[in-house]
């Protein structure tokens, strides 16, 4: 009968395993193994496979061996200062006009834009496209000289546009050597503008100056009587061609603008801008209570209703703070006497929110870039 095979002695869990397995040899080394194969030892064979097939990591590897030997050719060509390196080099493309790798390519090659034809009209001339309030319109361009007369004028430093208009029909202002009495009339390139036989053209630079008006000097630009003017007092400005905005009485004082840029004189006097004005009137008498309703009220005069913006009583009740829009000629003057007051002294202390601070009589100054933009945009 065979003897009963211990189970402990076979089983390759049991402990005895390694008690009853055969020794190891002496002198035998014992295999060193990895942490890496130690993990992938007991790794799915698909992990493996994926992990030395992976597109990105492939990716990096290359990228970051180009660089190191982008770096080390770099290294040895600065070293070794072989000027024929870097022709031989790919990322000297565009510095070498020609290499092994053909000729470098252009910028204009890839910025070439397309060009369409010019659309003319039945003239010959080019046309331009302007939107209107329903659809594109073609327009005829005109060159930068092609402008109303009058406007021209005013450009010029004459005048404003409307005083150019009629001094254009009085016939001032000629035209390639004739008189010209059209201030619509576009005027050309080519064409010869003279007033007070002097030759006229528009000027770049616009010029704003701000004056404190004194009493007993003309708002215009020049007198026949060779009375004192506005431009003696601003002649040491060096500015060239000026015209004042608007007017003022020889005895009225204060504030006036006087520029060389038509389109601000114009927009500036055009009575549906309603420019602020606010002037300060001194009376031979006081000014009734009646009398100021009446003004608050409106009055009619010769030509026409004209109504103030504020009025009120200063210092004393013969000094009177009176704020209109209007600019028709010595409005406020005209509102007083028709009252049977006479006004002694008139000063504007603003206009279009401008002040005569830090400037004394008789003395100007030139707007700041603010000031300027307020104008600009003043609505």
């Amino acid at each position: 009968m065979e003897p009963r095979k211990n189970s402990k002695t076979h089983s390759p869990k049991s402990g005895t395993a390694k008690r009853n397995s055969p020794a190891k040899q002496a002198g035998d080394k014992k295999a060193t193994v990895s942490k890496s194969e130690k993990k992938d030892a007991g790794a799915h064979p698909f992990d493996k496979f994926m992990k030395k097939t992976n597109p990105k990591t492939a990716y990096k590897n290359e990228r970051k061996q180009d660089r190191l030997t982008e770096e080390k050719n770099k290294k040895e060509f600065f070293n070794a200062k072989d000027t024929s390196f870097k022709k031989d080099r790919p990322y000297a493309k565009k510095d070498a006009a020609v290499s092994q790798y053909g000729p470098a390519p252009k910028v204009t090659d890839y910025t070439k834009t397309k060009t369409t034809p010019e659309r003319t009209s039945k003239t010959g001339k080019k046309l331009i496209s302007k939107k209107s309030f329903h659809h594109n319109q073609d327009f005829e361009e005109l060159p930068e000289a092609a402008m109303p007369l009058n406007k021209y004028l005013a450009h010029a430093g004459i005048c404003g546009r409307r005083d150019a208009a009629a001094l254009i029909k009085s016939g001032k202002v000629s035209l390639n050597g004739v008189v010209f009495t059209e201030p619509g009339y576009r005027v050309q390139e080519t064409d010869v503008v003279m007033y007070d036989q002097v030759v006229v053209k528009p000027v770049q630079d616009k010029v704003y100056i701000l004056l404190n008006k004194p009493k007993g000097f003309i708002t215009t630009t020049d007198d026949e009587r060779s009375r004192k003017t506005v431009m003696d007092l601003v002649k040491n400005a060096d500015a060239g061609r000026m015209y004042p905005v608007g007017r003022l009485d020889r005895n009225t004082t204060g504030l006036l603008l006087m520029t060389n840029d038509g389109d601000l004189a114009q927009k500036l006097s055009h009575p549906k801008n309603a420019v602020k004005k606010i002037y300060q009137a001194e009376l031979d008498k006081d000014f009734k209570k009646e009398d100021f309703e009446k003004v608050q009220a409106g009055l009619t005069l010769e030509d026409g209703l004209i109504k103030v913006d504020e009025i009120a009583y200063l210092e004393t009740k013969r000094t009177i703070g009176i704020e209109i829009h209007s600019g028709k000629n010595r409005i406020v003057r005209r509102i007083f006497e028709s009252l049977g007051y006479v006004v002694e002294k008139l000063d504007r202390v603003m206009y279009a929110n401008l002040t005569k601070k830090n400037i004394q009589r008789g003395k100007w100054r030139f707007l700041t870039d603010k000031e300027i933009i307020f104008l600009k945009h003043f609505k």
